[in-house]
């Protein structure tokens, strides 16, 4: 593995704009943090220049400014994931729990299923075959994009059951679809088991080998069955695996899976600090409201239970502080109890920046909850309510609800798109877990 170059702190314009990782050192020589980058250069300007309340915890310590460029953004997210692995970094650590960081999971078995995991050793305990895992990697939604794209050069399967027809993956040319060989669709199906068996074997091991050391093992594999294909006049697989090394050359070379970083617009800004004053002197608080979490639950007669937490910071969402909770808690379906159940959950992580004011979805009975629980962890942040028939909002230490409807536009619109965004996002959480057991009991 290759070695940072380093710069001093004073010179992010000698930095490459290419893709790749880079490092902050501190004083005493420590690797404080890695990150990674679409362009370097710009991605470190941002720690220094835009500063988060992760960047304050250590952007005083850091002395110097190591890179290693990339030929691609996927070996990027590869690479930082190796180097976080090696270095151990005292902030990347800090932030990681079994929700943060993902890993790549494939089964051993004669078709072999590729999924993404947060828990490992927990997940291990609950499936039938037996798991091989890559990881740990910071970037979720990265790390999606780069599966969906080498997709389309090595098609695998994902779901947890083969289902009794094929999927979309299939007829996308997205995977191999070993479930044709349950249907009575004769022209569907394959020469013979053992030749699906292998390219499903085949492919599942060549991404694993990507996503953990990178193209060029894959490549020189490849190249060397072209080699011997051809030499023993099997063109025809010779010819696909020429066209699979050409994929996947373009799609590592090309693609792009991480997000550009999100710009805050002047106007917006200053149009938030009219509209905190506003909240303020409505919520009789003085100290300054920056971070609103707002909660939701959803469940159908207490099945599939779910919880959300998302962040509003000056009034944008900032969704790598979203949270979702799968609800644990048996028995008939209690919403307030699952909302203690989610406010615990979250209370627990102290280095997930605690809010300056919280929106429980619900009335009185929700409100005096989540107070409570406040309270239990010496919160002091603020905590209002707002229940659905009426659009009636509760404030804490205040008698009467509010109609939303009565206050100022502005912050009528801030209120709603909290809720309605944590409703969102519980949802879509309840469903997906809906669809899991669904297709368990298949």
């Amino acid at each position: 593995m290759e070695k940072f170059k380093y710069l001093g702190k004073d010179k992010i314009t000698q930095l490459p704009k290419s893709s790749g990782v880079y490092a902050f050192k501190g004083r005493d020589r420590e690797i404080l943090y890695i990150g990674k980058a679409a362009n370097i250069r710009e991605r470190v300007k941002n720690h220094f220049q835009k500063l988060t309340y992760k960047d304050n915890l250590f952007i005083d310590q850091v002395s110097k400014i190591g890179y290693l460029k990339t030929d691609s953004e996927i070996e990027a997210l590869i690479l930082e994931a190796n180097l976080i692995k090696k270095y151990q970094p005292k902030y990347n650590v800090i932030w990681r729990d079994d929700k943060n960081y993902f890993f790549v999971a494939k089964t051993k078995e004669d078709f072999p299923r590729i999924f993404i995991t947060h828990q490992p050793i927990l997940k291990t305990k609950n499936l039938k075959f037996k798991t091989e895992y890559v990881g740990p990697f910071v970037d979720g939604k990265a790390l999606k994009e780069t599966l969906k794209v080498l997709r389309k050069v090595f098609p695998y399967r994902s779901c947890r059951v083969l289902p009794k027809r094929a999927c979309l993956w299939y007829h996308l040319g997205r995977c191999p679809a070993p479930c044709l060989l349950k249907t009575k669709l004769i022209e569907e199906i394959p020469k013979n088991t053992l030749k699906i068996k292998n390219i499903c074997q085949r492919n599942a091991r060549n991404l694993m080998k990507i996503i953990e050391k990178g193209k060029n093992p894959v490549l020189k594999e490849l190249k060397k069955e072209m080699k011997i294909a051809s030499k023993n006049q099997e063109f025809e697989e010779a010819a696909r695996i020429r066209d699979q090394i050409e994929a996947l050359e373009k799609v590592m070379a090309h693609a792009k899976i991480f997000e550009p970083p999100i710009r805050q617009i002047t106007p917006w800004c200053k149009m938030y600090n009219k509209i905190e004053l506003r909240l303020r002197k409505m919520l009789k608080v003085k100290n300054k409201i920056s971070r609103i979490e707002a909660y939701d639950i959803s469940n159908i007669q207490g099945k599939a239970a779910t919880g959300s937490m998302v962040t509003f910071i000056d009034g944008l969402p900032d969704k790598n502080f979203y949270r979702k909770f799968k609800i644990k808690i048996a028995g008939k379906p209690n919403d307030i109890a699952m909302l203690k159940e989610c406010l615990t959950r979250r209370l627990k992580h102290p280095e997930w920046p605690y809010p300056d004011l919280i929106l429980i979805d619900g009335g009185q009975a929700q409100l005096n909850a989540a107070i409570l629980k406040a309270k239990s962890y010496k919160l002091k942040a603020k905590t209002m309510a707002l229940a659905k028939k009426k659009n009636e909002l509760y404030i804490e230490n205040q008698k009467k609800p509010i109609l939303l409807k009565t206050l100022p536009r502005e912050i009528f619109n801030l209120i709603l798109q909290l809720r309605d965004e944590a409703h969102r996002f519980a949802l879509s959480y309840h469903k997906k877990l809906r669809e899991i057991d669904f297709r368990s009991n298949l």
